[in-house]
């Protein structure tokens, strides 16, 4: 019979794993941000099964992550894993400009290269 004190590591261990959520699929009426997204020191890819790779370079402040969608909130969209969230706030959501596809994120303009 395992001891109260194993069951209390045991517990702390598998409570993080049980906190992950699964990414969340991209809905249809918001296809238009899937795709591989570049601007000046940021790029941003998406996947219709909710697969996000972000990078940006900042002066002091490099990010490299892969995480998860977890929906969104009007134009802008929620990404994490676990407890750990961030929002990406979108202030011009994807929209043509002549033969490319734009989008505002977090103050940069960034262009679609799929």
């Amino acid at each position: 019979m395992p001891t109260l004190r194993a069951a209390i590591l045991a517990a702390a261990f598998l409570l993080p794993l049980a906190a992950q959520a699964a990414p969340v699929p991209v809905p249809a009426d918001r296809l238009a941000y899937v795709g591989d997204w570049q601007g000046k020191d940021m790029r941003i890819q998406m996947t219709k099964d909710g697969k996000i790779k972000y990078k940006r370079d900042r002066p002091g402040k490099n990010m490299d992550l892969s995480v998860d969608l977890q929906g969104f909130d009007g134009d802008n969209f929620d990404i994490g894993w676990g407890f750990v969230r961030s929002t990406f706030v979108v202030s011009k959501p994807p929209h043509r400009e002549g033969d490319k596809w734009k989008m505002t994120v977090d103050g940069v303009e960034l262009t679609r290269v799929d």
